[in-house]
């Protein structure tokens, strides 16, 4: 015969906590709902942590850092009262010594600032090509003259008139408004051909002279190497109106042997 209806569980009654006869506030489980004795660290229903404690620092960024040590030391005023003591605070002197500092070093720096400009623009740009507008030469040939070292043709030569090593001996070009010039490109000897380049003498080192519109002037010597083609060389100066180019040294100097200049090109910004 089926016996008598089970009856559900009934759910557990909750734990009481003594307290000791000892009156004071209790501490209820977060999960269970239990009441604990305050001095309990784990809950004695369900084992909970009671008082985790406060969470771990969490480090600041390092902006708020610097201000935290800026503020370190400072004692705040209770809210509702009146600060006392003086309410202007004298500044520290870092800040008049650093502008100070920045202030000499510009006033000391303007000279310099200029060319710091050109060199930053010529490092970052690209140079144009710059035209002469006139040419002559120390002496030359009737059918070599001057102009024939900037025609563009490296098969057309400009040669001194003077049989010899033609030491001295120098091209001048003009023009019509300041440049600023930043690469000079030289086509030394006869030709780009290595047979017609060996022909003859050729510039184995020019003397660069830059004089600018207010008549100074900068000197600078390059050495070339002794090979047909092109050769590239940094050469800076600014408001130039005219640079000769002196033969210092020759490769190949013999009897009756002549340097040559194949082309000449400057770079630089109008």
């Amino acid at each position: 015969m089926p016996g008598p209806a089970e009856e559900p569980d009934a759910p557990d009654p909750p734990v009481a906590v003594p307290r000791g006869g000892a009156a004071g506030p209790t501490v209820r489980c977060p999960n269970c709902r239990t009441e604990n004795a305050p001095e309990r660290t784990l809950c004695v229903r369900c084992g909970l942590l009671l008082d985790p404690g406060p969470p771990p620092d969490v480090p600041l960024p390092w902006w708020r850092r610097i201000w935290r040590r800026r503020r370190r030391g400072r004692v705040l005023p209770v809210a509702g009262t009146r600060p006392k003591g003086r309410l202007w605070r004298r500044p520290g002197l870092a800040v008049p010594i650093t502008l100070a500092v920045l202030a000499g070093a510009f006033w000391f720096g303007r000279p310099y600032l200029p060319e710091a400009w050109n060199f930053t623009r010529d490092s970052t740009g690209t140079p144009d090509e710059l035209r002469p507008s006139d040419i002559r030469a120390s002496s030359s040939l009737a059918d070599h003259p001057p102009d024939m070292a900037i025609d563009t043709y490296t098969n057309r030569f400009w040669v001194p008139a003077e049989a010899g090593p033609g030491i001295g001996e120098f091209l001048e070009a003009d023009f019509e408004r300041p440049v600023r010039v930043t690469r000079l490109v030289v086509f030394s000897g006869r030709s780009a051909k290595e047979d017609e380049f060996l022909a003859q003498s050729r510039p184995s080192a020019l003397t660069v002279t830059l004089r600018s519109a207010d008549g100074d002037s900068t000197e600078k010597r390059i050495t070339l190497k002794d090979r047909p083609g092109q050769q590239t060389f940094e050469v800076r100066g600014s408001d130039v109106v005219r640079v000769r180019l002196a033969i210092a040294d020759v490769y190949g100097a013999g009897p009756g042997r002549r340097p040559a200049i194949a082309e000449i090109e400057f770079f630089g910004r109008n």
